[in-house]
């Protein structure tokens, strides 16, 4: 290995990572406690290290170098020499092949071997000393790449967050099962750009798709030791650059730019979920891949005693954001991905972690406050996962202006709800109001509740009316694995049946459960697949599963989920053609321009709630009326096990039935006029109209 053939001028401390400039490349890499840095060159398979050259200048503490011989397409690795003294919070091991945090690109997957720790394996517990294997044969590679791209006239639908409509998908899951598709195509970004599946999300009527993380992730060791995978990916190794396994054979960086411009031209904005609270370095016991070799000091938070981590996510390490550098990096890499990859928006993985300045969650903490005043950043969709494990890490409600939070307090409000639980009644009424004493305040409007019914963590739809117990066998962890509290009804067998008794009340909860997500205030969610009735067969920790478990089917569907994906559809459409289901002030009652209120809650007996009503824990139906002045809809709620008689508001006003789940009437039908009292069949949800209304 020649360790000096190439020339190297000293170049720039900025912009971090590998830039192209059209005549030379220039490398950056930050390390404030590194006493070298050595830039790594590999041949085009990336299995032999051609070259070895020593970054040239240490400035702010940034080395760097400039090679005006290397052009796109070389890959390169970094070895970071310094102290190796664990109980200081130091690992610096210049045996270990680390990836560049900025790469753009990498190259390959991790072939786990022992090779990739730090410290020696399998000598006497305390045992820290370094390990002197060359971890360059099993490690991907970074790639120098080119990363201009002709946007031609595309153009961002800028969907206003009262028009959102998210689904939930995985790359992966959407397209692995579709049979039409070239096999090299599938579960790729570029199956997801096909027209087939984007005419798919353009049906159903979502205006936004949320990818589980697409940022470079890898495979457990003890995953890939028991043949499994880390599927969901929340795992992230690099933060600029998407991960190798979703792009197809001999494509690039520009697959995924190709995918968002095809989703932005069918008016569907892109979310990407992403994973800045911690690495996939793990615990003191993981691996050195990148950032634990650069500068693990800095990096991460360390335990009092700095040989261990301070680990609020529950993975073993915690990203130390509030370190200029670690905050910079983060802010470049969502700025990439907005400016450069032209994505419209974000949510956060346990974004308490982003929030917490030291221990402590403060709203004011330089993560939040540095996306507030970003005049990139601010300006797109930003959604919290409001938890951590850490202490006092459940923040719902807590994230400043300008953000949104996924509800998981209206999901199992709704949830118990339809399933029959006492006491519910009150907390349902202000879910479908959009949350306001969780969320009003400091201007915060009604779309900042993510409202949902299921997510990629649980059950799905169908699931969730399926089993009233979780298993997870096929994880490989006795079932020990996931959460118990499911909030789920089998509605009297459990998982798959034959009885048609039992599948009608399923259809007739699914829809309950999706109509009411539909009809809400606050910014609906709906989970890939749910649509179609994709099982899970009762696991909610599906995160290993690379298999048909968590992929989309497309071709094998019945009779029931047919008709089901049109309910949904027909849902949608409701959705958005009615300004009532979607505005973004809260609604307490006020009296509107037309002299009405703008909502009004009442018995079935048509009178209004009174207090001792909402305190009655069994209190199992009511109704809401809804009134803009132009526009007035009738929800009837009933999830009573016996039919109900309503009457309606105003004698002697006509009605139009919209919505009816027990038998899954959604579109208005010729003749469905209704006054004076409306019959709700058991566990059942109506919607009417004005019978001068739209429709």
């Amino acid at each position: 290995m020649n360790k000096t053939a190439t020339t190297v001028l000293a170049g720039l401390p900025f912009p971090l990572g590998a830039t192209w400039n059209g005549a030379g490349v220039n490398f950056a890499l930050f390390s404030a406690n590194a006493t070298k840095v050595e830039l790594c060159l590999f041949e085009p398979s990336g299995r032999r290290e051609v070259e070895r050259v020593a970054l040239p200048e240490y400035t702010d503490e940034v080395w760097h170098g400039y090679l005006p011989d290397v052009r796109p397409g070389q890959l390169y690795g970094y070895r970071v020499h310094g102290p190796y003294a664990p109980e200081a919070g130091h690992r610096f091991n210049p045996n270990k092949l680390l990836l560049d945090p900025y790469a753009l690109e990498l190259r390959g997957e991790i072939k786990w071997h022992d090779a990739v720790f730090g410290y020696r394996i399998g000598h006497k517990r305390g045992d820290l000393s370094m390990d002197r294997r060359d971890s360059a044969f099993v490690m991907p590679k970074c790639v120098v790449i080119d990363p201009a791209v002709t946007w031609g006239e595309e153009r961002r639908p800028r969907r206003h967050w009262k028009d959102l409509i998210v689904y939930e998908a995985h790359v992966k899951g959407m397209t692995a099962r579709m049979g039409d598709l070239p096999p090299q195509l599938r579960g790729t970004f570029a199956g997801l750009a096909d027209p087939r599946a984007i005419d798919h999300l353009v049906k159903l009527g979502v205006t936004a798709v949320e990818l589980q993380p697409v940022q470079a992730f890898f495979d457990d060791r003890h995953l890939t030791e028991r043949g499994l995978t880390n599927y969901w990916g929340y795992n992230t190794i690099g933060f600029f650059a998407p991960a190798p396994r979703y792009l197809s054979p001999d494509s690039n960086l520009h697959e995924f730019k190709l995918m968002v411009r095809r989703l932005h031209e069918a008016g569907i904005e892109v979310i990407l979920d992403v994973v800045y609270n911690h690495t996939a370095e793990g615990n003191e016991m993981g691996p050195t891949l990148s950032f634990r070799g650069i500068d693990n000091a800095s990096y991460y938070m360390l335990a009092e005693e700095p040989r261990y981590y301070f680990d609020t996510t529950g993975c073993g390490n915690t990203l130390k954001l509030r370190h200029q550098r670690v905050l910079q990096m983060v802010m470049d890499s969502l700025r990439y991905w907005v400016e450069q990859c032209h994505v419209d928006g974000f949510r956060f993985d346990l974004a308490s972690a982003l929030g917490r300045e030291g221990a402590e969650f403060d709203q004011n903490a330089v993560f939040l406050d540095a996306v507030r005043q970003d005049p990139i950043l601010s300006s797109v969709k930003l959604i919290a996962e409001p938890w951590d494990t850490g202490p006092d890490g459940y923040q719902l409600g807590n994230f400043p202006p300008g953000w949104a939070e996924w509800n998981d307090r209206y999901r199992d409000t709704m949830r118990g709800y339809w399933k029959g639980d006492d006491g519910l009644a009150g907390a349902l009424a202000g879910g479908l109001l959009g949350s306001s004493g969780t969320f009003e305040k400091r201007g915060r409007r009604s779309w900042s509740s993510i409202n949902f019914a299921t997510a990629h963590d649980g059950f799905t739809l169908m699931d969730l009316v399926s089993f009233n117990d979780k298993h997870n066998e096929a994880n490989g962890e006795e079932n020990a694995d996931g959460h118990a509290h499911n909030l789920s009804w089998n509605c009297g067998t459990e998982g798959a049946t034959a009885d048609p008794a039992v599948l009608d009340l399923r259809d007739r909860m699914r829809r309950n459960l999706v109509a009411t997500v539909l009809i809400s205030q606050g910014t609906p969610m709906l989970l890939m697949g749910d649509e179609i009735g994709r099982s899970q067969d009762g696991n909610n920790n599906a995160y290993c599963q690379d298999n048909e478990m968590n992929w989309l089917s497309w071709d094998e569907r019945s009779e029931r989920d047919t008709e089901f994906l049109s309910f949904v559809k027909a849902m949608i459409a409701i959705r958005r053609s009615r300004s009532l289901l979607g505005q973004t002030r809260f609604l307490h009652g006020e009296v509107n321009a037309a002299g009405e209120r703008d909502i009004v809650w009442l018995r079935p007996d048509g009178e209004e709630m009174r207090p001792e009503d909402w305190d009655n824990p069994q209190t199992r139906a009511m109704a809401a009326l809804l009134s803009n002045g132009s526009e007035r809809l009738v929800l009837l709620f009933n999830a009573h096990h016996e039919p109900l008689d309503f009457i309606l508001p105003e004698a002697g006003m006509q009605w139009r039935l919209l919505l009816d789940t027990s038998d899954g009437m959604v579109t208005p039908r010729r003749g469905d006029m209704v006054h004076g009292t409306c019959r709700v069949q058991d566990r059942s949800l109506l919607m009417l109209e004005d019978g001068n209304g739209n429709g």
